[in-house]
């Protein structure tokens, strides 16, 4: 992977492009072009990521639209670009690669999974009651480096989900690692900043 010149930051829920301004240092991706859209009302949805698809679909497709306005804006290869997302963030950040990120350097998803593409399987305890969604994807993501986060019990993002999106990511060709922090929590850890670092090449 080439080196990263350039990083898009997607926020979480109820928050706003400066919310993720302090994972620059850790990260160690200060002083790069920078690039952090802004959610309408602070959030890419209104619900979970793993609502029914006919409540997803429309901002769905409106985070995209604006990621890869994002992505664009940086103006350089799109190997050297990094999407570093948390939370509803990061689900927006995998959606992106999985749909649209063919040639990204790296993508970075703290806390978060992929949404899919249909409704599929009744509700299941695992997802918090929420039904399975399906994952077709038609995308080649060889060569991009992908690193997934999940907390063992983390409010918003089951496990399950995240060690599905690992493998779906796998299965399109990304470079992809799902770090499972034991017990409960929904924020970014230090193994997971660790890890961060050595695909982001700081």
């Amino acid at each position: 992977m080439s080196r990263i010149g350039g990083v898009v930051l997607i926020h979480g829920r109820g928050a706003s492009p400066r919310s993720m301004l302090p994972l620059l240092a850790p990260l160690g991706l200060e002083g790069l072009p920078l690039e952090a859209p802004a959610a309408p009302g602070g959030s890419w949805w209104p619900t979970s990521f793993l609502a029914p698809m006919a409540e997803m679909a429309a901002p769905i497709a409106d985070g995209l639209a604006a990621v890869d306005a994002a992505v664009a804006e940086i103006g350089m290869p799109r190997s050297h670009v990094a999407l570093v997302g948390f939370s509803q963030g990061a689900c927006l950040t995998l959606e992106y690669a999985a749909r649209q990120g063919a040639g990204l350097g790296a993508v970075i998803g703290f806390s978060g999974g992929l949404v899919g593409t249909s409704d599929d399987g009744a509700p299941d305890p695992a997802l918090y009651g929420h039904g399975g969604k399906a994952f077709d994807y038609e995308n080649d993501l060889s060569g991009t480096q992908v690193l997934i986060t999940c907390h063992e019990q983390d409010p918003h993002i089951p496990l399950k989900r995240a060690q599905a999106s690992a493998s779906v990511l796998t299965a399109l060709g990304a470079d992809a690692r799902l770090i499972e922090h034991p017990g409960g929590g929904h924020q970014p850890m230090p193994n997971g900043i660790v890890a961060a670092r050595a695909i982001l090449g700081t």
